[in-house]
Protein backbone atom coordinates (compact mmCIF):
# COMPACT_ATOMS: atom_id res chain seq x y z
CA UNK A 1 0.00 0.00 0.00
CA UNK A 2 1.18 3.51 -0.77
CA UNK A 3 1.96 5.68 2.25
CA UNK A 4 2.70 9.38 2.60
CA UNK A 5 6.29 10.54 3.05
CA UNK A 6 7.89 13.97 3.27
CA UNK A 7 11.32 14.72 1.79
CA UNK A 8 13.12 17.83 3.03
CA UNK A 9 16.17 19.21 1.21
CA UNK A 10 18.35 21.16 3.67
CA UNK A 11 20.26 22.69 0.75
CA UNK A 12 17.11 24.37 -0.57
CA UNK A 13 15.66 25.75 2.67
CA UNK A 14 16.16 29.54 2.99
CA UNK A 15 14.36 30.03 6.32
CA UNK A 16 11.56 32.02 4.67
CA UNK A 17 9.05 30.42 7.10
CA UNK A 18 6.34 30.17 4.42
CA UNK A 19 5.73 26.59 5.57
CA UNK A 20 5.26 27.72 9.16
CA UNK A 21 2.92 30.54 8.15
CA UNK A 22 0.87 28.28 5.88
CA UNK A 23 0.47 25.83 8.76
CA UNK A 24 -0.75 28.65 11.00
CA UNK A 25 -3.15 29.83 8.31
CA UNK A 26 -4.65 26.36 8.00
CA UNK A 27 -4.90 25.46 11.68
CA UNK A 28 -5.20 28.64 13.79
CA UNK A 29 -8.88 29.34 14.43
CA UNK A 30 -9.94 26.21 12.54
CA UNK A 31 -11.17 22.95 14.07
CA UNK A 32 -10.86 19.87 11.87
CA UNK A 33 -13.09 17.31 13.61
CA UNK A 34 -11.42 13.94 14.03
CA UNK A 35 -8.01 15.38 13.06
CA UNK A 36 -7.19 18.33 15.32
CA UNK A 37 -8.69 21.25 17.16
CA UNK A 38 -7.47 24.75 16.41
CA UNK A 39 -3.79 25.49 16.96
CA UNK A 40 -2.91 28.37 19.30
CA UNK A 41 -1.79 31.55 17.55
CA UNK A 42 1.42 31.66 19.61
CA UNK A 43 3.70 29.10 21.20
CA UNK A 44 3.38 26.15 18.85
CA UNK A 45 5.43 25.39 15.72
CA UNK A 46 4.06 22.26 14.07
CA UNK A 47 6.88 22.64 11.54
CA UNK A 48 9.82 24.09 13.43
CA UNK A 49 12.72 25.63 11.49
CA UNK A 50 15.93 24.79 13.32
CA UNK A 51 19.05 26.84 12.53
CA UNK A 52 22.75 25.99 12.73
CA UNK A 53 25.79 28.19 12.04
CA UNK A 54 28.99 26.42 11.05
CA UNK A 55 32.57 27.65 10.85
CA UNK A 56 34.25 30.91 11.82
CA UNK A 57 35.11 34.16 10.09
CA UNK A 58 35.84 34.44 7.22
CA UNK A 59 34.23 31.14 6.11
CA UNK A 60 30.81 30.65 7.67
CA UNK A 61 27.59 29.03 6.49
CA UNK A 62 24.15 28.60 8.00
CA UNK A 63 21.81 25.65 7.47
CA UNK A 64 18.08 25.42 8.18
CA UNK A 65 16.28 22.20 9.10
CA UNK A 66 12.47 22.18 8.93
CA UNK A 67 11.28 19.72 11.56
CA UNK A 68 7.67 18.48 11.59
CA UNK A 69 6.26 15.36 13.24
CA UNK A 70 8.18 12.40 11.81
CA UNK A 71 5.04 10.20 11.49
CA UNK A 72 7.09 7.24 12.68
CA UNK A 73 6.17 3.65 11.90
CA UNK A 74 7.52 2.73 15.34
CA UNK A 75 6.17 5.80 17.12
CA UNK A 76 6.99 6.14 20.84
CA UNK A 77 4.00 8.45 21.27
CA UNK A 78 1.59 5.70 20.17
CA UNK A 79 3.05 3.36 22.78
CA UNK A 80 2.80 6.03 25.49
CA UNK A 81 -0.80 7.06 24.72
CA UNK A 82 -3.70 5.76 26.79
CA UNK A 83 -6.99 4.55 25.34
CA UNK A 84 -5.68 4.59 21.78
CA UNK A 85 -5.36 8.37 21.88
CA UNK A 86 -2.67 8.30 19.16
CA UNK A 87 -2.90 5.99 16.15
CA UNK A 88 -1.33 5.46 12.74
CA UNK A 89 -3.55 5.49 9.68
CA UNK A 90 -3.12 2.96 6.89
CA UNK A 91 -1.53 5.72 4.77
CA UNK A 92 1.28 6.21 7.32
CA UNK A 93 0.02 9.39 9.02
CA UNK A 94 0.09 9.52 12.82
CA UNK A 95 -2.93 11.28 14.34
CA UNK A 96 -3.52 12.48 17.90
CA UNK A 97 -7.23 11.97 18.58
CA UNK A 98 -8.40 15.36 19.93
CA UNK A 99 -11.06 13.73 22.11
CA UNK A 100 -9.22 10.72 23.54
CA UNK A 101 -5.95 12.58 24.21
CA UNK A 102 -7.43 15.24 26.48
CA UNK A 103 -5.39 15.64 29.65
CA UNK A 104 -2.49 13.43 28.50
CA UNK A 105 0.27 15.98 28.92
CA UNK A 106 2.90 13.24 29.29
CA UNK A 107 2.64 12.62 25.55
CA UNK A 108 4.64 15.81 24.95
CA UNK A 109 7.68 14.12 26.47
CA UNK A 110 7.08 10.85 24.63
CA UNK A 111 8.32 12.31 21.34
CA UNK A 112 12.14 12.20 21.03
CA UNK A 113 11.99 14.83 18.26
CA UNK A 114 10.13 17.42 20.42
CA UNK A 115 7.38 17.54 17.79
CA UNK A 116 4.39 17.37 20.18
CA UNK A 117 3.13 20.59 21.74
CA UNK A 118 0.83 21.20 24.69
CA UNK A 119 -2.29 23.32 24.30
CA UNK A 120 -2.88 24.61 27.81
CA UNK A 121 -6.24 26.17 26.98
CA UNK A 122 -7.66 23.03 25.36
CA UNK A 123 -5.80 20.63 27.70
CA UNK A 124 -4.50 18.74 24.66
CA UNK A 125 -1.27 17.52 23.05
CA UNK A 126 -1.02 18.64 19.41
CA UNK A 127 1.27 18.22 16.41
CA UNK A 128 1.58 18.22 12.63
CA UNK A 129 -1.09 16.08 10.93
CA UNK A 130 0.36 16.31 7.38
CA UNK A 131 -2.94 18.18 6.82
CA UNK A 132 -4.70 14.79 6.81
CA UNK A 133 -8.09 16.51 6.56
CA UNK A 134 -7.05 17.92 3.17
CA UNK A 135 -5.54 14.65 1.95
CA UNK A 136 -8.81 12.91 2.81
CA UNK A 137 -10.55 15.38 0.50
CA UNK A 138 -8.24 14.53 -2.39
CA UNK A 139 -5.41 17.04 -1.95
CA UNK A 140 -1.96 15.78 -2.99
CA UNK A 141 0.12 17.68 -0.46
CA UNK A 142 -0.19 19.53 2.88
CA UNK A 143 -0.22 23.31 3.07
CA UNK A 144 3.45 23.59 4.11
CA UNK A 145 4.61 21.78 0.97
CA UNK A 146 2.27 23.83 -1.20
CA UNK A 147 3.68 27.07 0.22
CA UNK A 148 7.40 26.26 -0.12
CA UNK A 149 8.82 28.53 -2.86
CA UNK A 150 12.16 26.75 -3.27
CA UNK A 151 11.05 23.12 -3.49
CA UNK A 152 12.73 22.27 -0.17
CA UNK A 153 9.65 20.28 0.87
CA UNK A 154 8.24 17.47 -1.25
CA UNK A 155 5.38 15.08 -0.50
CA UNK A 156 5.51 11.59 -1.92
CA UNK A 157 3.02 8.72 -1.91
CA UNK A 158 4.92 5.45 -2.28
CA UNK A 159 4.96 1.89 -1.03
CA UNK A 160 7.80 0.74 1.18
CA UNK A 161 9.91 -0.74 -1.62
CA UNK A 162 9.63 2.43 -3.72
CA UNK A 163 10.58 4.73 -0.87
CA UNK A 164 13.51 2.47 0.05
CA UNK A 165 14.77 2.74 -3.53
CA UNK A 166 14.35 6.52 -3.41
CA UNK A 167 16.30 6.69 -0.15
CA UNK A 168 19.17 4.80 -1.78
CA UNK A 169 19.29 6.63 -5.12
CA UNK A 170 18.90 10.14 -3.61
CA UNK A 171 21.06 9.58 -0.50
CA UNK A 172 18.22 10.39 1.86
CA UNK A 173 18.58 10.13 5.63
CA UNK A 174 16.30 10.15 8.63
CA UNK A 175 16.80 12.32 11.68
CA UNK A 176 18.43 10.48 14.61
CA UNK A 177 18.34 6.92 13.21
CA UNK A 178 19.59 5.70 16.59
CA UNK A 179 16.08 6.26 17.96
CA UNK A 180 14.84 3.39 15.72
CA UNK A 181 11.45 5.05 15.27
CA UNK A 182 11.31 4.46 11.48
CA UNK A 183 10.31 8.01 10.48
CA UNK A 184 8.41 8.86 7.29
CA UNK A 185 10.19 12.21 7.03
CA UNK A 186 13.45 11.98 5.08
CA UNK A 187 16.23 14.54 4.64
CA UNK A 188 18.43 15.33 1.68
CA UNK A 189 21.79 17.06 2.31
CA UNK A 190 21.34 16.59 6.05
CA UNK A 191 25.14 16.85 6.43
CA UNK A 192 24.76 20.62 6.07
CA UNK A 193 23.16 20.57 9.51
CA UNK A 194 24.50 17.47 11.25
CA UNK A 195 28.14 17.27 10.13
CA UNK A 196 31.02 19.69 9.67
CA UNK A 197 33.60 21.06 7.22
CA UNK A 198 37.23 22.09 6.90
CA UNK A 199 37.66 25.20 4.78
CA UNK A 200 40.13 27.97 4.16
CA UNK A 201 41.80 30.26 1.65
CA UNK A 202 45.04 29.94 -0.31
CA UNK A 203 47.10 33.00 -1.27
CA UNK A 204 50.48 33.54 -2.91
CA UNK A 205 53.09 36.15 -2.05
CA UNK A 206 55.55 37.47 -4.64
CA UNK A 207 57.90 40.38 -3.93
CA UNK A 208 55.85 41.34 -0.89
CA UNK A 209 52.56 41.41 -2.80
CA UNK A 210 49.81 38.91 -1.89
CA UNK A 211 47.10 37.65 -4.21
CA UNK A 212 44.41 34.96 -4.21
CA UNK A 213 45.46 31.60 -5.62
CA UNK A 214 42.95 30.45 -8.23
CA UNK A 215 43.18 26.73 -8.99
CA UNK A 216 45.43 25.64 -6.16
CA UNK A 217 45.22 21.90 -5.61
CA UNK A 218 44.25 20.89 -2.06
CA UNK A 219 44.17 17.33 -0.77
CA UNK A 220 42.55 16.25 2.48
CA UNK A 221 44.50 13.44 4.12
CA UNK A 222 43.62 11.33 7.15
CA UNK A 223 45.60 8.36 8.46
CA UNK A 224 47.95 8.69 5.46
CA UNK A 225 45.06 8.27 2.99
CA UNK A 226 43.71 10.95 0.64
CA UNK A 227 39.98 11.18 1.36
CA UNK A 228 39.21 14.33 -0.66
CA UNK A 229 40.66 16.60 -3.30
CA UNK A 230 39.55 19.99 -4.61
CA UNK A 231 40.82 23.23 -6.19
CA UNK A 232 40.51 26.77 -4.86
CA UNK A 233 38.05 29.21 -6.43
CA UNK A 234 38.86 32.74 -7.74
CA UNK A 235 39.03 33.99 -4.15
CA UNK A 236 41.41 31.20 -3.15
CA UNK A 237 38.67 29.57 -1.05
CA UNK A 238 38.13 25.81 -0.65
CA UNK A 239 35.96 23.55 1.48
CA UNK A 240 35.76 19.86 2.39
CA UNK A 241 32.30 19.11 3.76
CA UNK A 242 30.35 16.17 5.21
CA UNK A 243 33.00 15.36 7.82
CA UNK A 244 32.27 13.87 11.23
CA UNK A 245 32.61 16.10 14.26
CA UNK A 246 35.39 15.27 16.73
CA UNK A 247 36.99 12.99 14.15
CA UNK A 248 40.63 13.79 14.91
CA UNK A 249 43.65 14.99 12.97
CA UNK A 250 43.52 15.80 9.25
CA UNK A 251 46.28 17.11 6.99
CA UNK A 252 45.76 19.64 4.21
CA UNK A 253 48.32 19.35 1.41
CA UNK A 254 48.43 22.44 -0.81
CA UNK A 255 50.19 22.66 -4.18
CA UNK A 256 50.13 25.59 -6.60
CA UNK A 257 52.21 26.11 -9.75
CA UNK A 258 55.93 26.29 -8.94
CA UNK A 259 55.51 27.42 -5.33
CA UNK A 260 56.86 25.07 -2.64
CA UNK A 261 53.97 22.89 -1.37
CA UNK A 262 52.68 23.33 2.16
CA UNK A 263 51.02 21.04 4.69
CA UNK A 264 48.65 22.19 7.44
CA UNK A 265 47.34 19.99 10.26
CA UNK A 266 43.79 20.42 11.56
CA UNK A 267 42.35 18.86 14.72
CA UNK A 268 38.69 18.64 13.71
CA UNK A 269 36.18 19.07 16.51
CA UNK A 270 33.59 21.28 14.80
CA UNK A 271 33.54 23.10 11.47
CA UNK A 272 36.71 25.12 11.10
CA UNK A 273 37.96 27.87 8.81
CA UNK A 274 41.73 27.55 8.60
CA UNK A 275 43.75 30.77 8.75
CA UNK A 276 44.93 32.03 5.35
CA UNK A 277 47.46 29.63 3.85
CA UNK A 278 50.15 31.70 2.14
CA UNK A 279 52.57 30.19 -0.38
CA UNK A 280 55.71 32.21 -1.05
Amino acid sequence: MQKWNMIIDIERCEDCNNCFLACKDEHVGNDWPGYAVSQPLHGQRWIDIMRKERGQYPLIDVAYRPTPCMHCDNAPCIKAAKNGAIYKRDDGIVIIDPAKSRGQKALVDACPYDAIWWNEEKDLPQKCTFCAHLLSEGWKEPRCVQACPTGALKFVAADNSAIEKKVETENLEVLHPQYKTLPRVYYKNLYRYSRCFIGGSVAVEVDGVSDCALGANIKLIKDSKTIGETVSDPFGDFKFDNLEENSGIYTLEIKYQDFPPKKVEVDLKQSVSVADIVLS
